[in-house]
This record gives C-alpha cells, structure tokens and sequence, in this order.
C-alpha cells in the first residue's frame, strides 16, 4: 500500500510534465530545483510511476539514501525500493560485512541483475567500489522449481560454491542445512528461508519456513537463489589471478630487499602525509607482506572463502565496474549534485590515505589500489547516463562554477518546481484548523498522514470537534478530489506544499511538532535469543538434579541387551561417568554461575552435592521469608490511589515519538494499574538500553503530577540528572507543570530556589540525585519516586529508599536484564515487569573483532570525526591511560582527546563527561565507567582496547553506549594477535568474534548479563549459593521455597511410567546430525503430553528433516504410550519373555469383563491377569518392532475408551 494518489496528481503539474517529457524525448540532463526533502520523493515516485525504466539515485551519504527512501517507500509502497549501502568493512581489513548491509545490497543487486523495474538509491561510497561484471552474478543465480529433476549433491556443492556456509541448521541469512532429503537455504536477498525437499532426484515441494520455529509455512512452485557472496569467480579466473598475485608479490618483494628509491619515495610520501616515520618501514618487514598475501594465497587455492577477499578484484578482473554499470539503462537521478561531487571527492581522498597507510606497513600490493574507481572516474560513469538532477537551490544563469562538470553538462535553463515545505504548527491546533479551513476554501487537496490507522482516527476526530469534516483515505491509492480533507495512513518524513496542483501534504512532524515513528523490531533470530542460550555442546558444565555439577560429552549411541539408544554423556570428579537414558533428559540443566568462575566437578555417591543444595536451600528460605514479610507488610499500608488516566494524559502520550513495542504496552499497563490502587506501588522495570524504560517512567510521572501529586526522579551521578532533566522537560513542554533538577552542578542559590520550590509544592517534579534524600530537602506532597539504577547508590540511600517504599509509589528502572527464570520464581513477593523486545533496529551496531594495529585506528578515528562524530576509547588500566592518550595524540593530531576513569576526582570527572557531552573533544580515552547509564547520541563508534581482557556482559554493555541515534554506529574490539592469552581469555575471544551475528557469543552475554542482573536483586550474599548449584538450580529451589512459605498446594506429579521395550529407540546421526538439535529434538518428544502432541511433532519433524526413519517413529510411538498409559494408571510396560507385559500400579482396578471384551478380538494374543496388581500380557512372538508399538497402542487405545464408557 503506497499513497499512489498523491503520485498520481504529479501529471496535473506543469513542472513534473516538463521533466517527464524531457525524459520521454531522451534528453540527456534535466536539472530541476527547488525540491527537498519529500517533496525530491515525490517527483521520483512520479517518475517511477510515469517512466518507462528503472530509476537509479544518487545521494551524498548514506543517510541521504535512508531518508528518500523512507519517502519513496511510503509514496509507492516499499516492495520495489532499495538502498544499495557501501561496504562497511575498512578497505583491505579482514572483517565480516554485517548481515543487515549484506541483505540490503543482496536485494538491490538481484532486482537490478533480474532486470526488474525498481528505485534504487545509492551514496557516493558505494558506487566507488569495484564489484563483479553483473552477467558474473546472473549466472551464479539460479531457479529451483518443484517437479523438476536434479542432482541433490550438485545442488548442495552449487550453494558452496556461491557462498553458503552449510550448518546444521538454517537460522540466519547466507546459511545453507542439509538433512536427508531436505535442504535448507536462507538467500541474502530474501525476507524468508525456504525449505526444497527431494523425492529421488526430483524436487518435490518448496516451502518457507519460519527460522525461529523451524517450521514450514506457505508452498512455492519455485524460488531463485542469489549467491551468498558478491566476489564471484571461476576456477579459470581464479588460477589467472593467483599467477598474477604471485608475480606482483615477487616483484614488489625484490624492489623492497633492493629498496629501489621508487619504493623508498612512496613510503616516504606516505610517512608525510600520515605524519608519521618512514622508520615503519624496517617495523613492518617484506616478510610480513610475504606472510599475508601468501596466507591469502593458501585459501584461495584451497577453495576457502575468507572476509573481504574482494580486496583480490583487481587481479581476477580486469572491467572497471561499478553499481552504476549494473543499472543499465536506467534513468539516474543525482540528488545534490554539487554535495554528492563532493562527496566523491572526499571517499577518493580517504581511500587515497589509506592506501597510502597500509603500502606503508607493507599489508598490501600496490594492485589493491584499483579495487577504487577515482572520483572522476565516477561522476564520469554517472555524467554520461540520463540523468535528471534535482536540488534546493537553481543553478548559475551560465552554468560556471557550479562544480558540476563532469556529471552534468552546462545548462542555461533549469526547471524550478512549484514546491515549499509546509508551515509547522507544532501543537498550535487552532491556527492549524484556520489554515486548513482557508486551502478548502481555494479547492486545496489537503491530505494528513499518520503513521497508523488508530492516529488517524483520533486526528479525524479533533477536527470533527472543530467542524472541519474529513474522509478517510484507506492508503490514498486514488486522486482525492479537491477542496477534500484526507486523513491517510503512512510514513513520511514531513509535509510539504505543491502550489500549482493545490495539494497540501501534512504530516504529524507540522501537526504536533515531532513525528510518530514506527519502531522497527527486531528480526526472529533477536527476539528468540535469549530462549536459545542454554543449548548444550560437549564441554559445557551441566547440573545433573540427583548427582550434581559434571561436564556434558556429548549424546552416545550404546547397545543394551541387542537394543540401540541415546543417553547423554555427563562426567564428574575422579573419571566417574553417568549415562543419562534421553527419557531423563529434563533431569540435566545447563550449569549457569558466575563468568570465568569454572565449577568444580562433584563427586559420584558422595553427600557433597546434596549439603550443597541444604546449604542453598535454608538460605533462600531466609530470603524468602524477608521478601514475603515485606511484600505482606507493603499490602497492609493505606498509600494513594491514583485517579484513571485523563485526556491530557492521552495528549501527552500521543507526544511520544515511536510507536510502542509490545512489552512497553504491558508495562506501562502494570505500573498504572499499580498506581490506581490504594496501597504503595514497588515496582522493579527491567530492560536492557534503549528499550523504553524511560518513556514508561514519563507517562507514571506526568499520571502522578495531574493528580496534583509530586514526583522524584532519583539518578546515581549528576551527568544523568542532567541527560534526564533535559528529557522530562522536553516532553513536559506546554503543560503547566514544573519540571526542576537539584544536583552538586547548581549554584547554591539555585538548589535553595528548588528545594523551596518542593516545599511549597510549586515545583511538580524534580530529577536529581541521592541530594534528593538530604535531611534538608523535604516536599508538600510526594507521590512518585522513580529510582534509577539503585544498586549503584550507597547504603544510606537504600535505607532510606527502604522507608520511602512504604510511604509513597516507588518505579524502579535498571538497565541490567533478568533471567525471566528469576522473575518466575519471583512471582507473588516482588512486583516487576521484563522489557525484551528488541529496540528499533534501523541500524545495527556495526561489530568488528580487529587485531590492534595503529593504521587501522586511526583509519576508524578519522572516518568518525569525518562525519561530525566523537569516539569512545575504552582502555581499562587507568596506570597508563594517559600514555594511551599521548599516543592516540600523537597518531591522530587532528583530533582533541580527553581522559576520564574512576580515580579522578568527582568533580573534575563530571566536568570532563559534561565537556565531551558538549562535543569540546572528538575522543574520551576512558576506563569502563561508562559501561552503564551515559547517553550521548553524538558518539556512534567505539574502540575497545585488549577486549579479551573484559568479560563478554561488560563487552555487551559497553556496545551499547553507541547506536543510540539513526546514524550508523561501529564497535571495534582490540585484540594482540601474539598477546599470551589464558585459556579463558582464548574462549572469550573466540564467542566475542560471533558478536557480528547473534551466534554463541551473544547468547553468552546475555546470559552473563542477566546473571549479573539477578545478582543485583538477589543481593551479593546469595553469589556463592548460585555458584555452588547453577542458576537453574538456585531458581528452581526459591520457586519450591516462595511455594511453600505462601502455602500453595504443589501440583502432585503423576507417578513415572518406566517403558522398557526391545526396540531401537533413538535419533540416529544421519536423521539429525547436530549433537544440540538431537538433544533439542528428545526435549520436545519428553514434553509429549496427548496424542494430538504426538501426532503434531511427528508432522514437525517431517517437516523439519525428512521422512522418519524407524527409531525415532518407535520413540514417538513411546512416548504416545506413555501417555495412555498414565492416563490408565500403568506402572509399567517391559519386554518379558516373547511378550510384553503391562503392569497396572497398586489400587488400580479393571473389571474382569471389560477387560475379556478388550482381549477378544486379538485371538488369543492378550491375556488378563488379576491378583495384587492387575496384568496384561501381549504375545509379541514374530511381531515387528512397529507392530508391537502399534499393537500395544491400539489395545491402550480400546481400554480407555472401553473405561470411559463403563465407569
């Protein structure tokens, strides 16, 4: 759904019918201008929409790009609009693309390679970079359709061979799975993977399948796989350039051991520019050049992928090819010509310096160069399509120095649209109704966007109450009529006016003065991940719940008694060994303590494990009963109850500028469901940065205040009461409340103005930190205090925030996620609610794990103060923190820098956070103070220094003090290559090299980060106990003990039914080859709990790997008798002598004559046997493994329904 209407009211205006028609005759420049913003978009959509081409843009920057789009996608709808965005990778690094940028400019290449008719918008970055010949990519793509016949493992070697990384399973883009018949494939440039399964050599069906569920959705009859790399070559290609690497290597090796003077100038050339020695030149040796490129060399001819291998292009072709080629005959569109020519010039001399660099350290061959087109190659490449450029301002009457040559040629007559941005009402909502009231008047098309239908609704409703009627426009598919007040729903950046087709385009950012955005959540694999960070792999301590903490070997194929089954392999102190039959699966738990504290293996038969769990035990029922007599005594207490919310309070959350995500809805609806009632709220909100916590405690302070009650925001350093104070009056703005701040920055003159102001009742809310609890500071009538952070304030404060929490509401904000095991366990004797649904994700923090090299960071540092930003630099070791500061001085000159770490005094501390905060300095060379709790959106890039050295939680939060704006943001984690490193630090660094992707390293950093969380609740007495029997372990105790002190009645456990058949029961490794996905698969078999259950997951795994093969239908078949047999009241069912005997448990009674009527239709082979316990015995003699099952089955099956028909 687009607003086409709109579009389509271009062909009424002079000015666009002008362009279109230059376009038509084949003109081959058009300069058009007056344009901005949206209203640029505009006349693309219209172009698109009325042209015959594709139509390909050209902007400065990459937000540039990101911005039309947005526009463009809103106008004609986003299915055929793409962002192609440079590559995010330093030139020559070998880092990974991000998988966001990979998928972007998957999509924008496969509609330009299929020929698809699209709007394609590209910065200026991105079109300076070789690629491929685009007949290179179109041959690697290719069809699958269903029917046809093809050979499966020239299928699986083809996905290989164009860049898929083949796994066990399919759960991120550029992945490929095998299994049996089935193939899994998730294509960059596709939204969805899709699952191909074979019958034989043909192709029986194609299906989408969900990545977090695994499990198939809609059929296709065919799909087209893109490769999963851009850099694309042949085996001919690749041994031409491998010959020529060779050659250049010699050559450049012996003019560096003769250091012929050519060499020797270009170094020293290098040296001055970079302001640095020629002396680098004896550091960085022709052998570490020979070393690097020869390691190059191996994987190439080993067949080996590597990142960034592109670096090579030059050498495997010769075509000079750029993204521009790739759009043929496409009509482009420069957007600011002049900036977008500058911009060329700025990539190319950046390109130029780092080349220059890494020539210096002798990292690259002189060739490397032309994997960069030079900018006027480039505006060249452009200048000599058809183009039409559009701009602000007109160009000079003759055309001289305009800057243009060379992408457009001299014009004397420039079209200029009839086009304005519109008037900003911000609020003012009566001049609004007069001024749409007069462009009614003139038969205006007035037409008001917001970002969803319910917006709409509430817009049309106020203009209703001011007599101006509207129509809703569904999309705004068709021409609205004139002199018509539209109300549609959309998405654009901002409003704007076209004179001469009367058309006034309003949008939330001129009604209310800020824009409603639509949150973008996280994809699938974000939002599972913290289910998914308890997966077992051999070597992974686990807690067995009878025998205590031993390490996990992994799943084993044994052969009992001429039977085959799987049990888990778990190891303990003295090379004892316990085979855990897959049925007890759910007895083992992961071992979760605390990072880089290893546990020590118990002892087999030993008592230590279960003093262990004693020792726990009594003191969470210590800790249990404190939060229970706390929790009792807080109900008791007659505190406020807040009135229901007002329409004020809905103006004030219609200011709120994103829509919200699922669980801030249910917070905000816990905490005012908590403050309507009349005893003290205590409320913890957990989530992680970014994840709204704030707007919460916005709309709890602004409820608090109407009801005329004050309001206390409690901070633990002044930097945040100042970022604080600036939000809550930002957002309290044109409401008669007053918002004030009181903290050691304010004259003394100004804190007694406040706290007089608190007295009186003059001052509404107040931000501040713990000078918020002096003895001096008292209020006329607090209702409201929201703490943030608490566990970072002293011991006084929390006592003192003890007593306030039985006087007044108290809203606790922490940035530290918990387990929502704890908060399970938790449930009934604290109150808090869990934010994990992911923040807008527009812009992924940008993640590299980079070997430390001087060249590199000041590369990183220079492209960030290039776009106007600032860099934290984390080096942890305040004893030489100054001397990293004087280097980092010293390598980057151009750029100011300032040190901050915790042994500086307070004061002169925050002066140096509120100075960088003020943008006084590009750098902060800082320890990890900043780990939590500082928001600066300026800073969108951050070095981590020997980030081995940090543990993975603090890895994660430190990331998370950048990315917080729609710029892209860059994490760049330092390591020493030949650094002797401990063998945590080893694991460390390998999970912290997944930080690109959410693979293991991520998971370990949420559950690092959740433990520390808990820890914070729990407080750190109760350390030692989570480290003696594992999270898992300590949560499933407190839950028991929480139980019990509350009284409740626990849920008796139905006796176990113990199955032992002579029939192959397990998962073999042809069937699911992954050791996680096997134990993943007997989970969901032991979780069987009806028939339907069993049924359903034998469809699943149909799904999901092919056909069952015998062993694991017997294990389903299994678990489904247990079922019955549990419902039957069976003890047991066993293999005994040619049979199989059903054993029913003690007071379990059949009648004799139901059970005769059961046994006769099967002549003879079932017999009752009455007595203590009652028996049935099947004869099982010459019967298959799967008629035994079915037979058992089908005799369970007529039993219950013969018993619910005679009880």
């Amino acid at each position: 759904m687009g607003l086409t209407g709109i579009v389509d009211l271009l062909l009424d205006s002079a000015t666009f019918t002008d362009v279109l028609r230059r376009v038509e005759q084949g003109a081959i420049s058009t300069h058009i201008s007056g344009l901005s913003g949206p209203q640029k978009s505009l006349f693309i959509s219209g172009l698109f929409r009325h042209a015959s081409s594709t139509i390909f843009v050209v902007t400065s920057t990459q937000q540039d790009a990101e911005s039309l789009s947005g526009d463009i996608s809103a106008l004609i709808g986003p299915e055929l609009v793409f962002v192609f965005p440079p590559v995010d990778v330093m030139p020559y690094e070998e880092t990974p693309m991000s998988a966001d940028l990979l998928a972007a400019r998957a999509k924008a290449l496969a509609a330009l390679a299929g020929g698809t008719k699209c709007v394609v918008l590209a910065p200026a970055r991105a079109l300076g970079r070789r690629m491929v010949p685009r007949d290179s990519y179109r041959q690697a793509t290719f069809r699958v359709r269903v029917g046809e016949v093809r050979d499966f493992e020239a299928l699986v070697h083809r996905l290989a061979g164009c860049g898929y990384e083949i796994l066990g399973k399919v759960d991120g883009r550029g992945q490929a799975s095998v299994r049996g018949g089935i193939i899994d494939v998730f294509p960059h440039s596709a939204n969805q993977p899709v699952r191909i399964e074979f019958f034989g050599d043909e192709v029986e069906s194609i299906r989408l399948f969900d990545p977090e569920t695994q499990l198939s959705q809609d059929r296709l009859d065919e799909v087209a796989i893109t490769p999963a790399r851009e850099f694309l070559y042949d085996s001919g290609r690749l041994e031409l350039a491998c010959a020529k690497i060779c050659e250049e290597l010699e050559r450049v090796d012996g003019s560096m051991a003769r250091r012929e003077p050519s060499l020797a100038g270009a170094m020293h050339t290098a040296s001055a520019r970079r302001g640095s020695s020629s002396a680098a030149l004896m550091v960085h040796t022709r052998n570490q050049l020979r070393e690097r490129v020869d390691h190059h060399l191996e994987r190439f001819e080993n067949g080996t992928f590597f990142d960034n291998d592109e670096q090579y292009l030059p050498f495997f072709y010769e075509e000079r090819v750029t993204v521009a080629d790739w759009a043929g005959e496409a009509l482009f569109v420069v957007d600011e010509p002049i900036r977008f020519k500058e911009a060329l010039a700025g990539y190319e001399a950046d390109i130029r310096e780092t080349y220059a660099t890494l020539l210096e350290a002798a990292m690259v061959l002189p060739s490397q160069a032309d994997l960069y087109m030079d900018a006027a190659e480039v505006a060249e490449s452009v200048g000599r399509r058809q183009t039409v450029a559009m701009s602000l301002l007109a160009r000079a009457a003759d055309g001289s120095g305009d800057r243009l040559d060379g992408i457009l040629p001299a014009a004397s007559d420039n079209i200029v649209a009839q086009t304005k941005q519109a008037e900003i009402f911000a609020g003012r909502f009566d001049d609004l109704v007069h001024e749409i009231k007069n462009y009614r008047k003139r038969q205006y098309r007035v037409v008001c966007v917001a970002s969803t239908g319910e917006r709409c609704a509430r817009l049309a409703e106020l203009f209703e109450e001011k007599g101006i009627s509207t129509i809703s426009c569904d999309g705004l598919e068709s021409v609205p009529e004139a002199g018509t007040i539209c109300m549609a729903e959309g998405e654009l950046s901002s409003g704007f006016q076209c004179t001469d087709i009367k058309l006034l385009v309003l949008t939330e950012a001129e009604i209310y003065g800020r824009r409603k955005k639509r949150r973008r959540f996280a994809s699938v694999e974000e939002g599972a991940r913290i289910a998914s960070y308890t997966d077992l792999s051999p070597g992974d301590y686990v807690v067995h719940v009878n025998h205590g903490v031993g390490k996990y070997g992994g799943v084993q194929t044994l052969e009992v008694a001429g039977v085959q089954r799987d049990y888990l392999l778990v190891q303990y102190a003295g090379e004892d060994r316990v085979y855990v039959p897959t049925d007890q699966v759910s007895l083992l738990q992961k071992y979760i303590g605390m990072e880089d504290s290893p546990p020590r293996l118990n002892k087999l038969g030993g008592t230590e494990w279960t003093r262990a769990k004693t020792r726990v035990r009594e003191s969470v029922q210590d800790m249990a009963e404190d939060l229970l007599r706390l929790h009792a005594a807080r109900e008791s207490v007659k505190g406020y109850a807040f009135s229901p919310d007002t329409v004020w309070q809905q103006e004030f959350e219609d200011l709120f500028p994103y829509e919200e995500t699922p669980d801030q809805w249910r917070s905000i609806v816990d905490v005012k469901r908590d403050m309507e009632k009349p005893m003290p709220m205590d409320r913890l909100l957990c989530g992680d940065v970014g994840f709204g916590k704030t707007e919460v405690a916005l709309r709890a302070a602004f409820k608090a205040a109407v009801d005329g009650k004050q309001v206390a925001v409690l901070v633990p350093t002044t930097i945040l009461a100042q970022q604080h104070y600036a939000t809550f009056s930002e957002r309290f703005r044109g409401f008669p409340m007053e918002v004030a701040i009181l903290s050691r920055f304010q004259s003394e003159a100004e804190q007694r103005r406040v706290i007089r102001g608190l007295k009186m009742g003059s001052v509404d809310v107040v931000i501040g930190t713990h000078r918020l609890l002096s003895q001096d500071v008292s209020f006329r009538d607090l209702g409201l205090v929201v703490v943030d952070e608490e566990q970072r304030f002293g011991v006084a404060q929390k006592e003192r925030l003890k007593e306030l929490r039985e006087e007044v509401d108290v809203l606790t904000l922490t940035a530290t996620p918990i387990p929502r095991t704890l908060h399970m366990a938790m449930a009934g004797v604290r109150d808090m609610s869990l934010m994990e649904t992911p923040p807008e994700n527009r812009f992924p923090i940008r993640t590299y794990v980079v070997e430390k090299n001087e060249s590199l960071i000041r590369e990183i540092l220079l492209r960030e103060i290039d776009r106007k930003g600032q860099i934290y630099f984390v080096h942890n070791r305040v004893y030489d923190i100054e001397e990293v500061a004087a280097r980092l001085s010293r390598l980057v000159p151009e750029a100011s820098i300032g040190v901050a770490h915790g042994q500086m005094p307070e004061d002169r501390l925050e002066q140096v956070m509120l100075q960088f905060m003020a943008q006084e300095f590009d750098i902060l060379v800082c320890t990890v103070i900043i780990e939590s709790g500082i928001d600066i959106p300026n800073v969108n890039t951050i070095i981590i220094d020997d980030a081995h050295n940090l543990g993975l939680a603090q890895l994660y939060q430190l990331r998370g003090r950048v990315g917080r704006t729609n710029r892209v943001a860059y994490a760049y984690l330092l390591f020493k290559r030949d650094a002797a490193l401990s063998e945590i630090a080893e694991k460390r660094l390998a999970a912290i090299r997944e930080f690109t992707s959410l693979g293991s390293g991520y998971k370990i950093a949420m559950r690092d980060l959740e433990i520390r969380g808990a820890g914070n609740i729990l407080g750190p007495e109760q350390h030692g106990h989570i480290a003696a029997v594992g999270f898992e372990m300590y949560c499933r105790l407190l839950e028991e003990t929480i139980g019990e002190l509350k009284g409740e009645q626990k849920k008796p456990e139905p006796p176990p039914v113990m199955i032992d058949l002579t029939v192959d029961a397990y998962v073999p490794d042809s069937y699911v080859p992954d050791s996680r996905q096997k134990i993943e698969v007997y989970k969901k078999i032991n979780g069987i709990e009806s028939l339907e259950d069993a049924s359903d997951l034998s469809k699943e795994f149909i799904d999901r790997f092919g056909p069952l093969p015998l062993p694991v239908d017997n294990l389903i078949a299994i678990a489904a008798l247990k079922v019955l047999a549990r419902e039957l009241g069976a003890a047991s069912i066993a293999s005994e002598r040619n049979g199989v005997v059903v054993r029913f448990a003690d007071g379990v009674r059949y009648a004799y004559s139901d059970m005769a009527r059961i046994a006769g239709p099967f002549k003879g082979r079932v017999a009752f046997a009455a007595g203590r316990t009652q028996r049935l015995r099947v004869k099982t003699h010459g019967m298959s493994e799967r008629e035994i099952l079915h037979t058992l089955m089908n005799i369970l099956s007529e039993m219950r329904q013969s018993v619910a028909v005679n009880q």
